[in-house]
């Protein structure tokens, strides 16, 4: 029973921030599979996307009900996100028993991820002051780009692209940062939801781990 709530409790803590900053929190929940209960790298990762669904679907339903967004602006980037998780997470298959790769991989990008985020707060960016948009600034090109490099990510390394999307959005695309949160939980959700759908048919998914987790994470 400890052991269940604990994994409730962090997947509460993924999911709120999931919902806060509109990312997945796979930054928490891997670490946390990976070295704190000591799951195999590709166990931990298709049971974090488990629990990154679940913060995805639950964070995005309240994002749009409360900031409608242009759904046409955004299905370029699902559309390119969703054909690179395929690709991704047939090509973790491939790469499970390649621990080191699986690790650095992963390592790679949250370190870069907390990198942005230092550098942007030493700056004092102010993408905030923007006003409310529905729309999604940006050309065809960057859209299609960015949702292609951020659905590789799921599919591949098992975390989320909410570290990549919502700056690309805010940032690249210049869109204001509550309607890149928004955007970012949706979009991630498809590509989630097929990274999810693989990794449970090639059997990378702990139920019994996951379970406690989704139900923090829709919680939280």
């Amino acid at each position: 029973m400890l052991d269940l709530a604990w994994l409730t409790l962090v997947g509460v803590v993924a999911g709120a921030l999931g919902g806060l900053l509109g990312i997945g929190g796979g930054v928490i929940l891997m670490p946390v599979l990976r070295f704190g209960l000591g799951l195999p790298v590709e166990l931990a990762a298709g049971t974090c996307v488990f629990g990154v669904f679940c913060t995805t679907v639950s964070g995005s339903l309240r994002h749009y009900r409360s900031r409608p967004l242009s759904l046409g602006r955004l299905v370029p980037v699902m559309g390119a996100g969703a054909a690179t998780a395929i690709v991704a997470s047939l090509a973790f298959h491939r790469l499970t028993g390649r621990e080191t790769w699986l690790d650095l991989g992963v390592g790679a990008v949250i370190a870069l991820i907390a990198a942005r985020m230092v550098w942007e707060g030493l700056r004092g960016a102010r993408v905030d002051e923007q006003p409310p948009d529905p729309s999604l600034p940006g050309s065809l090109g960057a859209r299609l780009t960015i949702g292609g490099v951020a659905g590789a990510l799921p599919g591949l390394l098992g975390i989320g692209t909410g570290g990549v999307l919502v700056p690309a959005f805010a940032l690249a695309l210049r869109a204001p940062v509550k309607t890149a949160m928004a955007a970012s939980l949706l979009c991630f959700t498809v590509t989630a939801g097929i990274s999810l759908a693989f990794k449970l048919a090639q059997g990378y998914v702990v139920l019994g781990v996951a379970a406690p987790l989704g139900l923090g994470a829709l919680l939280g």
